[in-house]
């Protein structure tokens, strides 16, 4: 039998480089994703992860290096026929009613999600009847993710895929992408809501400035960092305190101090003298985490 560590990758990308016009956006980047992951393309504005998604998804060539999209080259046709996709910016027909934009697409399908069915997932059943310009911008969003599912693929790119949306509406949202997933689907997803890398992603692939800073678990990138957040109200200025490698004062007056060991830095600022009240402790968040890793990057 075939170990998952053995199968050939359902996305490949080797060595990889992109350019527009004297601007790298993306710098020799390798990544794998394996049948059934979740992966989460974290990185700041301009850092290249839509220039990414456009390569897996033969909407552009890469300058140099290899993508291969289910074994095959992503800009044939055949390969992208278990390809679904949401781009960051959507064009609908704005003439045609929201059933009648689901129907068109899962005709291309052999077996497509009966529309019925897809509408009431995304919640959008109460609108079939409603033309697409008439839609508000949440609403298309979640018009355009359920069409990169109407056809049961094989493989999903997220490029953003609920910007504009609501909490409640990001929430439906994600039990969808939750759900393709536990299906076998695999995702391959970007954010700006860091957030929702976290709640989604099983692996998360780091980007910034066009090179990828770190490819592991999601754990294993929070652990990567091992910084601690410490919380606390004091008069006194503690960013330069002894093991504090980056501190941030929020408006309401409470300090919030990054170190690597928390222990050491309150027995510190008990031993010092220092008066301080409404301590409070936790691990680094992802959006956290990820700072750091580019801080680091950037003082090499």
């Amino acid at each position: 039998m075939t170990r998952p560590s053995e199968r050939a990758p359902v996305v490949a990308v080797r060595g990889v480089t992109r350019r527009f016009g004297d601007v790298v956006a993306l710098d020799d980047v390798s990544l794998d994703v394996g049948a059934g992951e979740l992966v989460g393309l974290l990185g700041p504005n301009g850092a290249g992860k839509s220039t990414l998604l456009s390569l897996v998804s033969g909407q552009r060539r890469p300058d140099s290096g290899t993508v291969r999209l289910l074994g095959g080259d992503p800009r044939d046709a055949a390969s992208r026929a278990g390809l679904g996709v949401t781009p960051q910016e959507t064009g609908l027909p704005a003439t045609l009613r929201v059933r009648e934009v689901v129907d068109f697409v899962g005709g291309h399908y052999v077996r497509p999600v009966p529309t019925g069915d897809l509408l009431e997932q995304f919640g959008l059943a109460d609108l079939a009847r409603r033309q697409t310009g008439a839609l508000s911008g949440g609403q298309k969003r979640r018009l355009a993710v359920a069409l990169a599912l109407v056809g049961r693929p094989r493989v999903v790119l997220l490029d953003e895929p609920t910007t504009g949306l609501d909490v409640g509406a990001r929430q439906a949202l994600w039990d969808a992408i939750r759900a393709y997933h536990a299906g076998g689907g695999t995702v391959l997803l970007t954010s700006h809501y860091l957030e929702e890398v976290q709640a989604l992603a099983e692996r998360v692939v780091v980007v910034d400035r066009g090179v990828v800073r770190a490819d592991d678990s999601l754990d294993a990138i929070l652990r990567r960092v091992g910084l601690r957040r410490v919380a606390v109200r004091s008069r006194a200025d503690l960013a330069a305190w002894p093991g504090v490698v980056r501190a941030e004062r929020r408006d309401d007056g409470v300090q919030e101090l990054y170190t690597a060991d928390a222990d050491a830095l309150v027995r510190d600022l008990v031993r010092g003298d220092v008066e301080f009240h409404d301590l409070q402790i936790r691990g680094a968040s992802l959006e956290e985490a990820f700072e750091e890793m580019v801080l680091q990057e950037v003082a090499r």
